[in-house]
């Protein structure tokens, strides 16, 4: 799990995100509408949606937006999204893994191409950085006032097959089929939720030096983070929380 969730990172990504919440609420409900078109509004028969709703969860949508999202989805929004994942190359040759969801293809594709090239990257074919990840459950917990043993024995007994805790966090990774299960388990225990997603986590990891890469990894992931066709953006740099985001 290094260098894919630095705790510090996160809570700074999480902050940033509170300050953004409109944005996330529509990226979030633009996942839950092409699931339940894909998959039906059950989250007990659609595995998919029962993890996106955990996840909107997780980054405190409330209740009702999540339920509104369904019903139109199922009363009759008629917007086509495409999912694309785009592959490439950051500065220094970091990988990055980009998955959107467009309603139109040749707009998202221009984006890529330009946000990778103008911060000294390069994207590239379906495949060339694929390898480099393995799709896990993540899920960061606030272990504020909470018992990091205790916590772990949790984690575990919900089904989660790691468990990585500092101080005042823990980064829980689960099966992607038992993501829901173990956010639902722990959500019942009290625990709140720095993060929770369905990730593409590096098997191995580079770190940058050069002070001008930094900047542009940084430029990079901020313009992946603004466009609205972008539902997340994966990459596999080591020392992500030393960037200037």
């Amino acid at each position: 799990m290094s260098g894919h969730s630095k705790w510090n990172n996160i809570k700074r990504k999480k902050e940033k995100t509170d300050g953004a919440r409109a944005k996330i609420f529509t990226k979030i409900g633009r996942e839950i509408s092409v699931a339940v078109r894909e998959g039906g509004s059950d989250p007990a028969s659609n595995s998919k949606l029962a993890a996106l709703i955990s996840k909107a969860k997780a980054n405190n949508v409330p209740n009702d937006n999540i339920q509104r999202t369904i019903k139109r989805a199922e009363g009759g929004d008629r917007t086509e999204y495409e999912a694309i994942t785009y592959e490439g190359y950051g500065p220094g040759g970091i990988a990055v893994m980009v998955e959107t969801l467009t309603d139109n293809r040749n707009r998202t594709a221009a984006n890529m191409r330009h946000y990778f090239d103008k911060f000294g990257g390069n994207l590239g074919n379906m495949g060339c950085v694929g390898f480099l990840f393995n799709q896990k459950g993540v899920i960061v917990l606030d272990l504020e006032d909470k018992d990091a043993d205790e916590a772990m024995m949790d984690a575990l007994d919900a089904g989660a097959e790691d468990f990585d805790a500092s101080e005042d966090a823990a980064e829980v990774t689960t099966d992607p089929d038992n993501f829901s299960a173990v956010c639902d388990a722990l959500q019942k225990k009290g625990y709140s939720f720095i993060s929770a997603d369905v990730a593409m986590v590096p098997t191995t990891t580079s770190t940058l030096t050069d002070p001008d890469q930094m900047a542009n990894m940084a430029k990079l992931l901020n313009a992946l983070d603004d466009d609205d066709d972008v539902q997340n953006a994966w990459h596999n740099l080591e020392n992500e929380d030393e960037l200037d985001r």
